[in-house]
């Protein structure tokens, strides 16, 4: 019997670079960059302790009329207290993409077969470090009661299921920063194997806490001396790239099956087509030099989506902006692909710093838009490719670029040696 089809029939976005899928493609595509001061934009939370002091900041003045996140027009009144951040980012996103696939109003025999797979790589740390600041003040009492269903990174999932009384899978992924593009996978596979015929998939982060800022510092992973420039802080590919830029967000797509969305007449971005998966299987925090993990992903989404490789146009690279991380991957992809010089490679990271368990997820959004636009979104602050390091593909410096992209790759790999890629193709791409 032949694998039942999944296509993508709406989406949304909590990003640093605007809330609303549609507001966020358009500021990527503009240049605009998410990656701000810490200290200003949360001021009295402490960052002023630790270096560096920038972070991808999802915009909080305006409302969602000016794209950004203001949790009274998604949550009711008692939610804020009761959720914590990554959870109000998943409920918005999840509210945003449901609403897009029109599929808000389902019957309960509908909702019966739609579900959610969302995640996290931290959860909320913000209340981890505040009620133990309680409990080593005044003790056990002093413990919100809400502290453990704060924090567990399946209320992300727990949430978007309740509000909607969505009675299908109800599934969380926690892979660190391959998180969303698994979780991506894990929801196109319980369609495919008839668990559901709608699921709600994505991830979100809310890591902007001074002790995280200060945990990644301290292995050496984040971009500094750029306090001053934040927007310029986040340089995939480039030869004065130093290491990522922390990010806040999250996103969500709605997967459908291919007949279930044609007899109602939904509207399809693209089809997911293909979803491989690996371990390194040799450093909890460094990849093979040669990349040897990041080819097994890429080359099993490949073999599952059933494309030739010379149909992809486009490869969202996970590229953090990290010296070792962005050559590794660059030299996985011109192993698996055997004419690179064709495609355009972009990092997205350049506008919205790296999202960790939520990056896959916003990730798999753009390279959703891409193939139904015909546009690669461009790498900002690419000024000088790494040549000396094998950089010498079409990384998109600067500007979008209007091409034919009949599918598209996207990869994310995190740590404990976990990566993930997927495939998105337009749905009338023969089979």
């Amino acid at each position: 019997m032949a694998a039942r089809r999944v296509v993508v029939t709406g989406l949304g976005a909590v990003a640093p670079v605007g809330v609303g899928a549609a507001h966020a493609w358009r500021s990527l595509l503009a240049g605009a960059s998410g990656v701000r001061s810490l200290v200003e934009a949360m001021p009295g939370a402490g960052f002023e302790r630790v270096q560096p002091q920038i972070g991808g900041v999802v915009p909080r003045a305006g409302g969602r009329a000016a794209g950004a996140f203001d949790a009274g027009e998604w949550l009711a009144p008692g939610d804020p207290k009761r959720m914590a951040l990554f959870s109000q980012f998943a409920v918005c996103a999840a509210e945003q993409a449901l609403a897009d696939a029109e599929w808000t109003d389902a019957s309960d025999e509908e909702r019966e077969r739609t579900g959610v797979c969302f995640g996290s790589g931290i959860g909320s740390i913000e209340d981890i470090v505040a009620n133990n600041a309680q409990f080593e003040a005044g003790g056990a009492r002093r413990v919100s009661p809400m502290f453990v269903p704060r924090i567990l990174c399946n209320m992300a999932a727990g949430n978007i299921s309740t509000r909607r009384g969505l009675y299908g899978p109800n599934h969380a992924v926690a892979t660190a920063c391959t998180t969303g593009a698994h979780a991506v996978g894990d929801a196109m596979r319980f369609i495919q194997y008839g668990d559901a015929d709608v699921m709600v998939a994505g991830a979100a982060e809310a890591p902007l806490h001074p002790l995280a800022v200060a945990g990644f510092a301290r292995l050496k992973a984040l971009a500094v001396g750029y306090n001053d420039r934040p927007a310029a802080a986040s340089r995939p590919f480039d030869r004065s790239r130093a290491g990522f830029v922390i990010g806040e967000g999250a996103a969500a797509l709605v997967l459908e099956e291919l007949g279930h969305a044609r007899r109602r007449g939904a509207r399809i971005y693209a089809e997911l087509r293909g979803y491989g998966l690996s371990g390194d299987g040799h450093h909890i925090t460094a990849p093979p030099p040669d990349g040897a993990g990041a080819q097994r992903a890429m080359r099993r989404a490949l073999q599952t989506a059933r494309i030739d490789p010379a149909r992809i146009g486009y490869v969202n690279a996970h590229a953090t902006s990290t010296p070792m991380g962005d050559e590794i991957e660059n030299r996985a992809i011109k192993a698996v692909f055997s004419d690179p010089a064709r495609l355009a490679v972009s990092s997205t990271k350049g506008a919205t710093g790296h999202l960790l368990g939520a990056a896959g997820a916003i990730e798999a959004v753009f390279t959703v838009l891409a193939v139904h636009h015909n546009i690669a979104p461009p790498t900002l602050n690419l000024d000088a490719p790494d040549a000396a390091a094998g950089f010498d593909l079409n990384y998109v410096a600067h500007t979008a670029q209007e091409r034919a992209i009949d599918a598209a790759l996207t990869n994310s790999f995190g740590f404990g040696g976990t990566n993930a890629s997927l495939v998105f193709a337009k749905h009338d791409l023969p089979h």
